[in-house]
């Protein structure tokens, strides 16, 4: 009898020892609250729908010091009017949505389109919702129906309807028809082929 209770003894302590602590080897806030793949959702205010999401990847962290929403595989975004007609689209490689601030950083090939024609071109662009403004420190190249302006720096208002660009380095003014076609007007060097939309 005393030699089972002893082999009991030592059989608990060796599954004590046996024991690990996960929760003291994991960071909380290293770790997303929420994945979500191959994402569509409308993301809407005062119950009216104002912007359509698209991503592969979608994740949010809420326990970092400054949350966000990370979309590391690309993110296409469209913009609606109260009529529900798309006004805007936004499309980046990459990007981060700081949901407290209510900044969108977007990076890579980020491209945006305003309705009718109008093309916007850079590599980082920054979005802030409650003071509505776009701006970049970046190069940044615009197409509109009339011209084609590049330079660095760009400020807009968010629906891009009264912008400048910070150092233009160059305007010209276009023939659509010519430069859709993809042929330069006649003095001016061929604009950079936009970078395709990407397939989310």
């Amino acid at each position: 009898m005393v030699t089972m209770l002893l082999l009991l003894v030592a059989v608990t302590a060796c599954r004590d020892e046996a024991k690990v602590d996960v929760a003291s080897k994991v960071n909380p806030k290293g770790m997303p609250m929420m994945t979500t793949r191959n994402v569509a959702t409308f993301i809407s205010d005062s119950g009216v729908v104002q912007y359509k999401i698209v991503a592969p990847l979608w994740t949010v962290f809420e326990e970092v010091d400054t949350p966000y929403w990370s979309f590391p595989k690309g993110l296409y975004l469209q913009k609606y009017d109260p009529y529900f007609h798309v006004v805007a689209t936004v499309a980046a490689d990459s990007a981060r949505f700081f949901s407290k601030l209510k900044i969108w950083r977007l990076d890579g090939h980020v491209e945006m389109t305003k309705a009718p024609k109008d093309l916007f071109q850079t590599s980082q662009l920054f979005w802030d919702q409650r003071k509505g403004k776009i701006y970049s420190d970046s190069f940044i190249h615009i197409e509109t129906e009339t011209h084609v302006l590049e330079g660095l720096g760009f400020e807009s208002d968010d629906r891009l309807t009264s912008y400048r660009v910070v150092k233009p380095q160059g305007i010209f003014p276009v023939n659509r028809q010519d430069f859709s076609s993809g042929s330069p007007a006649p003095g001016q060097a061929p604009a950079p082929a936009p970078s395709p939309t990407p397939k989310l």
